[in-house]
């Protein structure tokens, strides 16, 4: 009995997980289409819970530092967009390296900043219920269902309205976009924004279950880029299910054995995949 709790809690933290990994790893795929190898990814996830934790402290209310922090994320990218990777948009090479430069200053200003003793964000909910015999915090259903609302609003946003039209026909095919009178290098711009606001949202609604640090976002830039292998670079479905899947195995893992086999398995399935399937699950 006590096994099958573990494994019961285990799927739970998996889908909890994975759907926090589904909103930054779409934010991911959002920038990869545009061209873009954005390997500060990470760092964004981690600005985020920082900018959220300060926020949340100074005010008192989490639900507002959460919409601070996504906001003040999504400046940032408009801001790296515009100002760092426009001028080498053309050049995938020097983007990596301008990106792996925006590793170490963002790491650098939150190790400033926030300083190198990891800290978590006290959840806004304390309740629990009981599962075979554990407590399980209610605030992880929550994150669970508010990721889910969000991820909804993004489908019916890039699929339904006309902006999101605009933004699959830039990422899909840029020059006849421009033919067609579409403001390429505006929607641009605005993607990666859209990328860094979910990248924030995952680390502010992670904050309480996993502490955050000024290294965390390295580790989060593996395991995105590991997602989006594994479903399909530029694949928003595959994302999503790649998602899902590698967090039921870490979570499952975990409870069962411990995170760093459960990350070695996660590497295999990568390993996996790219020998039965080189271009992901869902390659486009």
């Amino acid at each position: 009995m006590v096994m099958i709790g573990q494994i019961v809690i285990g799927g739970l933290n998996g889908i909890v997980w994975g759907l926090i990994l589904a909103l930054i790893t779409i934010g991911l795929t959002l920038i990869l289409s545009m061209d873009i190898p954005n390997v500060a990814h990470g760092e964004l996830y981690m600005i985020g819970a920082v900018i959220g934790y300060f926020a949340i402290d100074y005010l008192g209310f989490f639900w507002i530092g959460l919409l601070i922090a996504m906001f003040t994320v999504a400046l940032i990218g408009m801001g790296i967009e515009r100002g760092v990777l426009r001028t080498i948009e053309k050049d995938p090479i020097r983007i990596l390296i301008a990106t792996f430069g925006l590793i170490f200053v963002f790491q650098h200003v939150a190790l400033l900043t926030f300083g190198g003793a990891p800290r978590r964000i006290d959840p806004p909910m304390t309740a629990s219920f009981s599962i075979f015999g554990f407590h399980y915090p209610l605030y992880r259903i929550f994150v669970a269902l508010i990721s889910v609302i969000v991820l909804l609003g993004l489908y019916l946003f890039l699929y339904r309205t006309k902006f999101g039209l605009w933004i699959r026909a830039s990422t899909q095919n840029r020059d006849m976009a421009m033919a067609m009178g579409i403001p390429v290098n505006a929607i641009f711009m605005w993607t990666f924004a859209l990328g860094a606001a979910l990248a924030s949202v995952g680390g502010v609604l992670s904050s309480p279950i996993i502490a955050i640090e000024y290294s965390m976002g390295l580790e989060m830039t593996v395991l995105a880029f590991i997602i989006v292998i594994i479903g399909g670079i530029g694949s928003l479905k595959g994302t999503l299910i790649g998602a899902i899947l590698i967090g039921e195995l870490e979570g499952i893992s975990s409870a069962l054995l411990n995170p760093t086999i459960a990350r070695m398995i996660s590497l295999i399935v990568l390993v996996i995949v790219l020998i039965a399937r080189p271009r992901g699950l869902f390659s486009k």
